[in-house]
């Protein structure tokens, strides 16, 4: 009986040992592009194919339980804690969008333990000062501000950035996680594609909104400062990277060196999720449904890299890289192409003019 399992994954190399064996082993279904611009290929797996060795080899690669420590010395299946033990981060200030759920809820915590200052970047401030309680209750120094933001807003963003200075409040760290993923297709108010303007646009805005404060507190304190942006997916996608993001942060981070800025921009996939399984037989349930639950991370996983490159020594210096597992990865091959980085990050500074001219008339 053919039992099928469908994936997708990012298009890096077409002639990659991954997808020829996904080849092989399956069909193609078609090919998406997505809207921020990743090409994705959905893949149909046949039953049979599972218990070939190669396949399954593949499967066993992208399990974080059989993970090895790569050169920073943590894997897959460090948690957040881990990568940041023995860390005294007293005096930092950092802020977080998306931080009331899941992997940002999770940075907030680790980033309130090691005793930095945390502002919470919200787009519902009642939920946010739910989440502040309750991080205060578990850690009682934790040191708590609540901002409201919705990075799917160009006016919310400057109304942030505007509220923000007002504080006086300095900024080490800018870690940019929220977003939404795979949302039905919606314009925002600013009519550009919710998950675009979420994901890519709104950070991207907010990122050069606060860039003179990160300056000045890296010169200031003379502390390197530190830009994280996540790139990531809820779907099965291997080494699937939000293209959009990792060109952000490869531009900037060489704009930041050529000003001889102490700040260093990376950007990061927090891990692999899987989608629902296709229709398959009760033994395939049993057996892949397992296989895949192992292929899972939790949320302290999840956190790990982002908190690798906001607090950990390691991480010194380090700018510009695509980052997975904690340790420095490769991305698409589009962000090694200087000319394509430099014309998306116009393409981006240009959609954001535009827009900002119309809404004003």
């Amino acid at each position: 009986e053919n039992a099928f399992l469908t994936v997708e994954c990012a298009i890096v190399d077409q002639k990659s040992t991954y997808q020829s064996l996904l080849t092989a082993a399956g069909a193609l279904l078609h090919v998406y592009i997505s809207p921020n611009f990743t090409i994705i290929l959905h893949y149909r797996i046949r039953s049979s194919s599972l218990s070939q060795p190669k396949f399954l080899l593949l499967i066993l690669e992208k399990m974080w339980i059989f993970s090895w420590k790569g050169p920073t010395g943590f894997s897959a299946s460090s948690t957040a804690e881990e990568v940041t033990r023995g860390i005294e981060a007293y005096g930092l200030t950092a802020i977080i969008t998306g931080p009331t759920s899941g992997i940002g809820l999770e940075t907030a915590r680790i980033l309130v333990l090691r005793g930095v200052h945390v502002v919470m970047a919200v787009r519902n401030t009642t939920a946010g000062q739910k989440v502040k309680q309750e991080l205060i209750n578990e850690i009682p120094k934790a040191k708590i501000d609540v901002m409201e933001l919705d990075v799917a807003s160009l006016k919310s963003v400057n109304k942030f950035v505007a509220a923000y200075k007002s504080t006086g409040f300095p900024i080490n760290i800018l870690i940019a996680n929220a977003g939404v993923m795979a949302p039905p297709f919606t314009l925002t108010e600013d009519n550009i594609e919710l998950q675009f303007a979420t994901n890519h646009i709104g950070h991207f805005h907010l990122t050069n909104g606060l860039l003179d404060i990160m300056k000045n507190t890296a010169e200031k304190s003379g502390i390197e400062g530190r830009i994280v942006i996540l790139s990531y997916t809820p779907l099965l996608a291997y080494g699937q990277s939000k293209l959009a993001n990792a060109l952000h942060a490869k531009e900037l981070a060489r704009r930041l060196k050529e000003e001889g800025a102490n700040i260093t921009v990376n950007s990061l996939h927090p891990g692999v999720i899987a989608t629902n399984l296709a229709r398959h037989t009760a033994w395939m349930r049993l057996i892949f449904g397992y296989i895949v639950r192992l292929m899972l991370k939790n949320v302290e996983q999840g956190a790990s890299t982002t908190c690798y490159l906001a607090l950990n020594p390691g991480a010194k210096g380090i700018s510009g890289e695509y980052w997975a597992d904690n340790n420095i990865s490769s991305p698409s091959g589009f962000v090694n192409d200087p000319e394509f980085v430099k014309k998306f990050w116009d393409f981006s500074v240009d959609l954001i003019e535009r827009t900002l001219t119309s809404s004003s008339l």
